[in-house]
């Protein structure tokens, strides 16, 4: 006689099938766009040729001036990238442990800031950030690192959510007080006790942030400025390969952040325990 089963949790086979349908949706278009990244001419006879050409094409000298605004765009997001974390880390974050710590009743008004942003259409964003921007380039001028200011904006809900939730996982309070008990200062407090125990949620924050600026397209299109999404819509009306390839590239990428964060995850699990 099996043993009774309660609620809603689904048996083995169940589960078997819900990872089975649930790994056929998330690879099937994966696979469908890789396969059309290395597809080589027209088919012959029915037969489609693949090959690595349209890859290799990319980093060939001769097609330089192809693809010259493509790179300065990558480059430029690579900058902004840099730019809107250290926002985060330098602003966000330390606002966030600062609240923990000493004023914890702003601890919802805090919430409440970093989640308005999603609530608002990203083109209604832009419309405001449009006469913002007129200062800013008189001041700035009008280089595609500024856009960091209005990404930063746009990134606060997704960045505030993973360091939110780590530190809900902790009592920050009792920790600062055990390092502060035992003469450390607050210098020693915030950076061997609170930030290591963040660190995963840190790293999260990050990833998210580096996502969402690679993916920005509406911003830099309205304020006309060369970034890795605006540079790759022109050159796709011309080669039809590249978006695929570079979303490729953009999987790997991002499969390669969520390792080290899971190891960076696993590896403090291991401190702990010991």
């Amino acid at each position: 006689m099996s043993a009774p089963r309660f609620g809603a949790i689904p048996s083995p086979v169940t589960r078997v099938v819900i990872l089975v349908v649930t790994a056929v949706l998330f690879l099937a278009p994966i696979a469908a766009l890789v396969e059309f990244s290395l597809r080589v001419g027209q088919p012959v006879k029915g037969v489609q040729g693949y090959g690595p050409a349209h890859y290799i094409a990319i980093f060939d000298p001769k097609s330089a001036s192809t693809y010259q605004e493509l790179f300065q765009g990558i480059g430029n997001s690579l900058v902004i990238c840099a730019i809107t974390v250290l926002i985060v880390l330098l602003l966000l974050l330390p606002t966030m442990i600062l609240v923990e710590l000493r004023f914890p009743k702003l601890r919802r008004v805090l919430e409440f800031i970093c989640i308005i942003p999603i609530t608002i259409p990203t083109i209604v964003l832009v419309v405001g950030f449009v006469p913002v921007y007129s200062t800013v380039v008189r001041i700035f001028g009008s280089t595609p690192w500024t856009l960091a200011f209005a990404i930063g904006v746009i990134v606060l809900p997704y960045a505030y959510r993973p360091i939110a939730a780590n530190i809900a996982a902790l009592d920050m309070v009792i920790l600062s007080e055990a390092g502060r008990s035992l003469g450390a200062g607050w210098a020693d407090v915030v950076g061997r006790i609170i930030l290591p125990n963040l660190r995963r949620g840190i790293f999260a924050a990050c990833f998210i942030t580096i996502a969402v600026v690679l993916g920005e397209y509406t911003i830099a299109s309205f304020l006309s400025r060369n970034v890795f999404q605006t540079a790759l819509v022109l050159l796709q009306r011309t080669d039809p390969y590249v978006g695929d390839i570079f979303a490729v590239f953009a999987l790997v990428f991002a499969f390669a952040l969520l390792l080290i964060i899971g190891r960076v995850g696993s590896a403090t699990r291991n401190r702990k325990a010991a």
